[in-house]
């Protein structure tokens, strides 16, 4: 049979030969394809990223969606954006992405779309119940295959970039699925690339796919700050986070990304909403309002975000995991190939250093994402009793997902992990010390329930 667990709240992940073989992305396929079938779709766009085990693994869910009487477009090893960028361009109703995103080389996963919507929650479940009652549409299904969608990507990105002046860039593909992409979408606006890791291998050689964690950047941090670049992008496995160094070395944070794209998307569409997830610096929230837009907080998730924003007319999103949806001048999902080209038309409006950008705010002290193990049957219940004493005690707090306590001077938040058995913290304050002093507060009432 197949393990339920793998089932997470956004998409399917699980361990390669021990959750997920061939013979699981057949049931898998046959279960997507089923529920396809019963909402009257049938075509289904598939793509896989540069793991080792998704050629295999994309064979067997075709021949699952087939079985089922679904017709497959193929368009090969690719990156996510790319995939959705493909389900928009060629019309189909409903997609599939083989990949594990950021997870180590062991991983693998499946991404299930109708339309250019997440199929996840309570309606991913719905395709695992259809595998384990067994009970499987069939029909005679078709698949044919589109290797022109990259190149039909790639102009349309560059098409919608102007670039001021030319930018010198390094990008650190991290072996995934954007390295063949990036370099060359830069390179045709006329900026000078170097490239690091860019050739996809899924045992990602080099350094894990995840450009949101420091030790991840460090290769591209020293790069930058020895070719006296003006900055250093990474990306993560499947393309759709971005990550960003400037050109003293120095990460910017998920936020921050997004607090620059923030500032130059509100003066040509001042009093727009912005959503920014719980995670996210009190400073990005005060500068949004600074800036004419209204902040909107909510809860973290890719699918959570685009299902809000669509809900609320929104086309401009983002969240502290480097994950940034534009629906200005584009199509609304997480493109970490396209935000890079859009953060890179922002520096090519002045002569300033990346360092600069936000400058002028006021000095924060912050943790990165912060974890705790807690086991998937226990943590959201713990989270809840937390955020219960918090609330029974008086305090300001914003339970959209998870808790996220405001003191005057300062917040933290714990939530629970939606894919990993985890909690997840983060801590911010004016100053060092209290934000130590938040963070003890916090954590001492989470060990009271762990």
């Amino acid at each position: 049979m197949i393990n339920p667990e793998i089932f997470r709240q956004y998409d399917i992940r699980g361990i390669v030969d021990v959750d997920l073989t061939p013979e699981s992305f057949l049931l898998i396929g046959k279960g997507f394809g089923t529920y396809l079938r019963e909402k009257n779709l049938s075509s289904v766009v598939i793509g896989g990223d540069a793991r080792l085990s998704t050629p295999g693994f994309m064979d067997a869910f075709t021949q699952g969606l087939i079985e089922t009487g679904c017709d497959v477009i193929n368009i090969g090893i690719t990156a996510t954006p790319i995939f959705y960028f493909a389900i928009w361009k060629l019309k189909t109703d409903a997609g599939a992405m083989i990949t594990a995103s950021h997870n180590p080389s062991q991983y693998n996963g499946i991404k299930l779309n109708i339309g250019l919507g997440s199929v996840y929650a309570d309606e991913l479940q719905k395709v695992l119940k259809i595998i384990q009652k067994g009970i499987f549409a069939s029909g005679e299904g078709t698949k044919t295959a589109d290797a022109s969608i990259d190149h039909t990507y790639i102009d349309y990105i560059v098409q919608n970039i102007r670039l001021q002046r030319s930018v010198k860039v390094i990008v650190d593909g991290g072996n995934g699925m954007g390295g063949p992409y990036l370099p060359l979408i830069l390179k045709r606006l006329g900026c000078e690339v170097i490239e690091m890791y860019c050739e996809p291998d899924g045992t990602f050689p080099n350094h894990h796919p995840d450009p949101t964690v420091e030790k991840n950047m460090a290769d591209l941090s020293r790069a930058v700050v020895s070719a006296e670049y003006e900055v250093g992008i990474g990306l993560d496995g499947d393309s759709d986070r971005i990550g960003v160094v400037d050109e003293k070395g120095k990460m910017l944070f998920g936020d921050q990304i997004l607090n620059i794209l923030a500032r130059d998307y509100l003066k040509k569409n001042p009093g727009r909403k912005i959503i920014a997830d719980v995670k996210c610096s009190k400073n990005l929230y005060d500068d949004i309002r600074k800036h004419g837009g209204i902040p909107m907080m909510y809860k973290t998730g890719h699918a959570n975000i685009k299902m809000k924003m669509k809900e609320e007319g929104v086309n401009f999103a983002g969240e502290m995991s480097g994950h940034i949806f534009l629906g200005d001048r584009y199509l609304g999902f997480d493109d970490a190939i396209y935000v890079s080209a859009r953060f890179i038309e922002v520096m090519s409006k002045t002569q300033d250093p990346v360092s600069s950008f936000l400058a002028d705010q006021p000095k924060m002290f912050n943790t990165p994402e912060l974890h705790i193990k807690c086991e998937d049957a226990r943590k959201f219940d713990l989270v809840a009793k937390v955020c219960n004493e918090f609330k029974a005690e008086g305090y300001d707090v914003n339970d959209i997902d998870g808790a996220r306590i405001t003191f005057p001077d300062g917040w933290g938040l714990v939530r629970a992990s939606n894919t990993t058995p985890v909690l997840v913290l983060r801590f911010e304050a004016e100053s060092q010390e209290r934000m130590n002093e938040i963070k003890a507060l916090v954590e001492n009432k989470i060990h009271k329930y762990l």
